[in-house]
């Protein structure tokens, strides 16, 4: 079963260079531009992992956590932040609020396809 992966950030150039990775990967890739649209996302279907900005319009990254976390049948789905937000305050926030990794930008994008595949084995 292919596995999926919700990409959550408001830079389209990011959103287009992940899609294509995680494509060739073989991932069913959904896209959301900002929380509320993430969360209209994971109302119909559950991802495998979501990978999360924290600074985006309307609903943010932390918001978008937490609301994915209450919800009972997203329990497994892992959540990494992928943020320009790189103090260890911030770090430490997203990983208090239930974050599975805490990646920050700039990135490789082999890292974190490496990273998002080690989290799923």
């Amino acid at each position: 079963m292919r596995k999926k992966i919700l990409l959550v950030d408001d830079e389209p150039n990011i959103v287009m260079t992940l899609e294509y990775a995680f494509k060739k990967q073989d991932y069913e890739v959904f896209i959301a531009r900002d929380g509320s649209e993430a969360l209209e996302i994971v109302n119909t279907s559950v991802p495998d992992v979501v990978l999360l900005d924290i600074m985006m319009p309307n609903v943010d990254g932390y918001q978008t956590l937490k609301h994915i976390k209450s919800k009972a049948n997203l329990k497994n789905t892992k959540i990494v932040f992928l943020t320009a937000k790189n103090k260890s305050s911030d770090i430490e926030k997203g990983l208090q609020l239930g974050a599975d990794k805490y990646l920050t930008k700039p990135f490789s994008v082999k890292k974190i396809v490496s990273e998002i595949n080690d989290l799923l084995k």
